[in-house]
Formats: structure tokens, sequence, C-alpha cells
């Protein structure tokens, strides 16, 4: 397998709407796999196709502090989202950056696994709000379109520095 090149805010890739999925295929599962390899080297614990420059409706998820409960979603759907929640989140594709975001605290999401078969999970706290999360990358939205235009505007310029800079994921940006 191979690590895929994930996009750094604020490319305007980030910003396209992924299309959705007709079937799953062997070239999809391998994306899949690349993608699983390519959020536990990050290390991270969501990745969208959107963020590695793959405008489909896919997304991989493992919460799991053992890496060891891989979900996939393809062609994901809220179906219910209620109650009101906070959580700190972070971005693979805004590197060094972690803010407050309010989100629903329960959802209801169906889906399509790696198999091709359709499912449904309902989630809450972190996992509620990293599926949420990699949906809104799916819809071009990133987590920093929650926040102020003052501090989205102070991340884009120091990001927009530190990729013109090489964008070394072993020299992330510090925070002003």
């Amino acid at each position: 397998m191979s690590l895929l090149d994930i996009l750094y805010y604020p490319d305007a890739q980030l910003r396209r709407t992924a299309a959705r999925i007709a079937n799953v295929d062997g070239d999809l599962v391998k994306l899949i796999d690349h993608m699983f390899e390519t959020m536990y080297d990050a290390p991270g614990i969501g990745l969208a196709a959107t963020q590695v420059n793959v405008h489909r409706r896919v997304m991989v998820i493992d919460v799991s502090e053992e890496n060891d409960s891989p979900l996939t979603f393809i062609n994901p759907e809220i179906l219910l989202a209620e109650g009101k929640g906070e959580m700190q989140e972070g971005c693979l594709s805004i590197p060094g950056v972690y803010e407050t975001v309010k989100r629903p605290a329960e959802i209801k999401v169906a889906a399509i696994d790696r198999e091709g078969n359709p499912f449904e999970i309902e989630a809450d706290g972190l996992l509620a709000v990293c599926i949420q999360h990699e949906i809104d990358h799916l819809n071009g939205k990133l987590f920093v379109d929650y926040i102020s235009p003052l501090k989205r505007n102070r991340i884009r310029k120091r990001l927009e520095k530190w990729v013109r800079d090489g964008a070394d994921p072993d020299d992330i940006p510090e925070r002003p």
C-alpha cells in the first residue's frame, strides 16, 4: 500500500463537493485501504476522500485507542441529529489547529460499508463528532467554518505561509 497526499487548508480542492458512489468495486476498496493507511500514519481518527483530492463520497474513521475499530462510510447520510454538544476539533488538513465546535450530540447515519452492504449506526460523543466532521469534508465544509472569520483568517494566513515554506508535517505551524 501507499500513503496518499493530504491537502492542506486553504487548498480550494477541499471546498469541492464529493460525488455519490454508484457501486463498490476493487478500485474503491483499494482507495479505502490507502486512506486507512494514510489516516493511521498521520496520525488521525478520520479521513474523507476529499482530503486526499479524491472527490467521491467515502470516508474512514477509527476513534479507538488501539486503532482496531476501522469504520468505512460510503455515501453517508445523517438521518437524525439531536441535542447539542461542544468538542474541541482538529483536522489532518489543518494541522496544529484545535478549536471548539458546536454540533448535534447524537446522530443516526445511513451508509454503505466496504463490502457494499447498507448499514445504519447511532453515535454520540467523539464518534458522532468525527462522523459529522468527515461528512462536512464530503460537502466541501471545514471545521474552521464554524469559528469566527477573524480566527479563520489568522489560521488561513499561518497555513498559507507553512505551505509556501514546504509544508513539512514534522514542523507543524505554531498557534499565534
